[in-house]
């Protein structure tokens, strides 16, 4: 075979080759990974925490971002995950619908199945906040939809949680890139001095940097940056939203006592992939200091 020949022949296969390995890896990450849930379980130590309270677990979901991507078997499929770990407290950090590519008014209006689906948590001890996108698409029907189907919002405002004569505050903020968030309304100067631990919902995590200016808050809970989402060797993360740069994923401990948990989310946003980042369902089991001590 004359050289031109071969030439051409190995050129032509790189390029078949390079495009076969393309599309495996897109199918890869749209498929497979997009739809490979992950149980992450987590213990925090909390020094407020009542040892009547120790061993508490809590069910922490994000960013469901329904169909736009996100189907509703896969949702499905993670409420049945959630039912099977049987939490005490299920918390849900917001994004449940998307603002584009469909119209605001058709977004907000996805937010009813998808919480028509949420509703199929079973644990009874459940709350939430909304996200970037809520907020766009419109807060109020959001909140409606989580609300009527018995998925309490927090916004700016706090709870109670009480089991075995003990208490813990579960406070949430209104979006904090869209909305106003009041810390002290969802966490006032009354909660800091008593000792019961704040739990704090916040979709975008690198609010947590106000959060420690303020103090009284033991941990918060966001979501917002899918953990990156695609996250490639040697690069890490192509992209990551505003007021989610700083802390992208996992757990955190910052100054004045607080501890961050920031989950990857279910869903995913602007592309239909996930890659090296699955989406999380985080079990994160409460531990006090004087529960420790004991064991």
């Amino acid at each position: 075979m004359p050289e031109y020949l071969k030439t051409r022949f190995s050129r032509r296969h790189f390029l078949q080759l390079s495009a076969l390995g393309a599309g495996g890896l897109l199918a890869y990450s749209g498929e497979f990974e997009r739809h490979h849930l992950e149980i992450t379980r987590h213990t925090v130590e909390l020094a407020r925490l009542s040892p009547a309270l120790d061993g508490l677990r809590i069910a922490q979901l994000s960013d469901f971002h329904y169909e736009q991507w996100t189907e509703p078997y896969f949702i499905r499929e993670v409420v049945e995950q959630v039912n099977r770990l049987a939490p005490d407290l299920v918390l849900l950090v917001g994004d449940y619908v998307s603002e584009g590519p469909l119209p605001p008014a058709r977004g907000a209006q996805m937010s009813y199945p998808c919480a028509e689906i949420l509703s199929g948590i079973q644990c009874p001890q459940r709350w939430c906040v909304l996200g970037n996108h809520d907020a766009k698409v419109g807060p109020v029907i959001v909140t409606d939809a989580l609300e009527s189907h018995g998925l309490p919002v927090l916004a700016n405002n706090y709870v109670p949680f009480e089991r075995n004569g003990a208490r813990l505050w579960i406070a949430g903020v209104k979006d904090v890139g869209v909305s106003d968030p009041d810390l002290h309304l969802a966490a006032p100067r009354g909660l800091q001095t008593a000792r019961e631990p704040v739990i704090l919902l916040a979709h975008e995590p690198d609010f947590a940097d106000r959060v420690v200016r303020h103090g009284g808050v033991d941990l918060m809970l966001s979501g917002h940056t899918h953990g990156g989402q695609v996250r490639l060797p040697f690069f890490g993360a192509m992209y990551v939203p505003p007021l989610g740069r700083k802390y992208i994923e996992g757990l955190f401990h910052l100054e004045n006592g607080l501890q961050l948990y920031v989950n990857r989310g279910i869903g995913t946003v602007g592309v239909p992939f996930r890659f090296d980042c699955r989406p999380e369902l985080t079990l994160i089991t409460l531990r006090s200091a004087d529960g420790i001590a004991h064991i």
